[in-house]
């Protein structure tokens, strides 16, 4: 008889003493919507006094999904979760406490992602019962493939999250048998070996509680004598996968902060004064020197800086002084000196502490609070080129003595020399502070005819900067995160005659995804008494890098229409298109195969009678299904893809050649059918392909490639 075939997630749930929590945990892995065929929860009651056994045994009566183990008491979580891990047989791996429970739906979607990616490990979005602290910048938007150097992904190192097994039993990894800190290192390892990480951040996977009698391992092995050897073999870890350098400082710098500065300023004041000195000290002194390196140390903020670099020098006593005060300390003012601000700590410039000033300076992580109140055309007859900006913009702990603001303009995609605009101060009301603000405000003229030093601003995409200042203190900002909102800051496009040619441009100012404020500069003319309508875009068909662009002509003006490719550099390739004369339709292709790499975008203009320059224009818009193709060019691979940034509605594209490398691990993903199909097939007696002894090749899938 033929074994049943593996689950695709094993849940392993160590329980100690876990009453009454337990039951939901055990009800919410039950009840997954991925079903219990393809589920098998693995509980290990760790020695429990409580009745966790009994309940785990009625709880699996009449449920196979619910495989009960009881062993001797361990001591601490990993020893049932290896016990777990010894037994699975899932395709993937999670690990949920007994303290906490899942979302109906967690594991489908996991799964789902982890699938669809190829992905070794996927983060569910976590949720709080009671306040239980919970991680959130990584769970801001869903990502189907990142790691941890270009997510905030590392900054959450607890077990709850979908491990693919086979990653786990390659590394050989299981759980050291530590009270506190034992699911760092576990998750440390698997992190920097997988394949991706996916996150799911748009639903409730986990959530997270502390015990009704506040029992978790969290909260009673919380001291530095159950955390030690577990901070250790975290520092060891990474340098175990990753060689010196900015990789490693970019992952060895969440420990810096957390796993070393943190228990140290927080544990080590409650120990006696014999047992910090004797056990505890040396310890973080050599991880200070082994692990903190200088370009780590230029990073951290200044407590952390004063602890590590007191821990360098081996100064004990100081650094116990300054881990007991850390809390008063923290809330001492600044100094400014020659346009830098440093922590008034009490051993800033104490020529008995002999403390290198860069270990206070504080300048670079001050905020910066602005808002933009205004965005509007100046002048009442429609024609002038001069936007207004108002709003206020002050460095917190800077009083706006001698404001000095700059409105900065910098070209996208370009390393010509940005813009200044001088902004006029202001009265700034409702801001806090005592007073300290009230200059804060200020009036930015941008005439867009001279703002280049006399010259009109060049064609193409400005992002908006503020350059604070005050007292000599000067940081830079990108402007419009924060804005009043309404029509005050959504100025209409408008042409404006820049030039002693007299040409006239189209200035169309517009938010970004993430809201900030930013020109575009006749790079794509929005709807101005638009000379046609577009209907479509879309790739021609086996054609690959040709866009048809349809639509209907709207206006019999002028004596010719042109579909513009405009690049970020200047370039301009233009189509004529022709058009049915009775009823105005057009459809116009565009060899994007033949364009230059780089940011294109597509503008449909209406010439005038008496030369080529455009008398109306208006963008291509932005098409929500329009996919990117690939093309091959002097036998090498490129790709053209639609962006999602940019003026609303417009259609802009990248242009780049294909990473080989990774298009290839892509396509093989696609190719591979999904792991239900191949056990499927495999259970109905059909070989996989190259194992039939034939050497016959696999069957092409029929999925269409990816773009890039």
């Amino acid at each position: 008889m033929p074994s049943a075939p593996p689950p695709r997630v094993s849940v392993i749930v160590p329980a100690y003493n876990a009453m009454p929590e337990l039951t939901r945990a055990i009800t919410s892995a039950l009840d997954q919507t991925l079903g219990p065929d393809h589920i098998e929860i693995i509980a290990v009651n760790d020695g429990s006094t409580d009745g966790t056994g009994a309940e785990l045994e009625r709880l699996a009566q009449g449920r196979p999904a619910l495989r009960v183990v009881h062993q001797d008491n361990s001591g601490c979580a990993g020893g049932p979760r290896n016990t777990g891990l010894d037994l699975a047989r899932g395709e993937f791996v999670f690990f949920l406490d007994s303290d906490d429970y899942l979302g109906p739906d967690a594991l489908r979607r996991m799964v789902a992602m982890a699938d669809e990616n190829g992905t070794d490990i996927v983060l569910g979005r976590i949720a709080s019962v009671g306040g239980r602290a919970v991680p959130r910048a990584v769970f801001s938007h869903n990502q189907p493939r990142t790691d941890v150097f270009s997510s905030a992904a590392y900054l959450t190192l607890g077990p709850w999250k979908l491990f693919r097994r086979s990653l786990i039993e390659r590394l050989r990894l299981r759980f050291p048998l530590f009270r506190n800190c034992e699911d760092k290192p576990f998750t440390v390892a698997a992190y920097l070996n997988a394949s991706g990480i996916s996150v799911v951040a748009d639903y409730d996977c986990y959530y997270v509680r502390y015990r009704e009698d506040r029992s978790n391992l969290t909260l009673t092995a919380g001291d530095l004598v159950h955390r030690m050897d577990g901070i250790g073999l975290c520092f060891e870890t990474v340098a175990r996968y990753l060689e010196p350098g900015p990789r490693r400082d970019r992952i060895m710098r969440r420990h810096v902060e957390w796993e070393l500065c943190g228990p140290l300023r927080g544990l080590l004041p409650r120990e006696s004064e014999q047992d910090a000195r004797e056990r505890f000290y040396p310890r973080f002194r050599h991880w200070a020197r082994t692990w903190a390196s200088d370009a780590i140390c230029r990073q951290i903020d200044a407590p952390d800086r004063l602890l590590i670099h007191l821990l360098r020098a081996d100064r004990f006593a100081d650094v116990l002084t300054v881990a007991r005060n850390a809390k008063e300390d923290a809330r001492r003012g600044h100094v400014i000196d020659k346009g830098r601000v440093y922590w008034a700590h009490p051993f800033f410039r104490d020529p008995d502490a002999a403390v290198p000033d860069d270990c206070f300076d504080v300048t670079d992580r001050l905020l910066v609070h602005h808002r933009l109140d205004t965005a509007r055309w100046h002048g009442g007859d429609g024609k002038g080129g001069v936007l207004r900006l108002t709003g206020h913009a002050y460095v917190e702990d800077v009083a706006a003595l001698q404001p000095g603001t700059e409105v900065v303009l910098r070209k996208y995609q370009s390393d010509r020399p940005e813009v200044r605009v001088v902004t006029t101060p202001r009265a700034a009301a409702g801001l806090p502070g005592d007073g300290a603000y009230e200059d804060a405000g200020f009036t930015a003229d941008i005439d867009l005819a001279t703002a280049d030093g006399g010259a009109p601003l060049e064609r193409g995409l400005w992002n908006v900067y503020l350059d604070v200042c005050a007292q000599g203190v000067s940081r830079t900002v990108r402007f419009g995160g924060s804005r009043e909102g309404g029509e005050a800051t959504h100025p209409k496009p408008r042409s404006v005659t820049a030039g002693p040619d007299g040409r006239t441009t189209v200035v169309t100012p517009y938010f970004t995804p993430y809201g900030n404020f930013s020109l575009d500069v006749g790079q794509v003319a929005h709807h101005l008494d638009a000379p046609c309508q577009v209907t479509e875009a879309s790739w021609r068909g086996g054609r690959s890098g040709v866009l048809a662009v349809s639509g209907r002509l709207t206006s019999a003006e002028g004596n010719g229409l042109l579909l513009r490719a405009e690049s970020g550099r200047g370039e301009v390739r233009e189509v004529p298109v022709r058009y049915d004369e009775p009823s105005g339709d057009f459809t116009v292709r565009l060899p994007v195969r033949r364009l230059a790499r780089g940011l294109w975008t597509l503008t449909l203009v209406m010439t005038g009678g008496d030369g080529p320059e455009p008398c109306r224009a208006m963008a291509v818009p932005r098409f929500g299904g329009l996919a990117g193709t690939r093309w091959f060019r002097f036998g090498r691979p490129y790709y053209a893809k639609p962006l999602s940034w940019g003026p609303a509605m417009a259609l802009a594209f990248e242009v780049a050649p294909v990473r080989v490398a990774t298009a290839a691990r892509r396509r093989l993903r696609r190719l591979r059918p999904p792991r239900a199909v191949r056990r499927r097939a495999t259970r109905r007696g059909v070989a996989r392909p190259g194992t039939d002894g034939t050497g016959g090749s696999p069957v092409r899938g029929t999925g269409r490639a990816p773009a890039g």
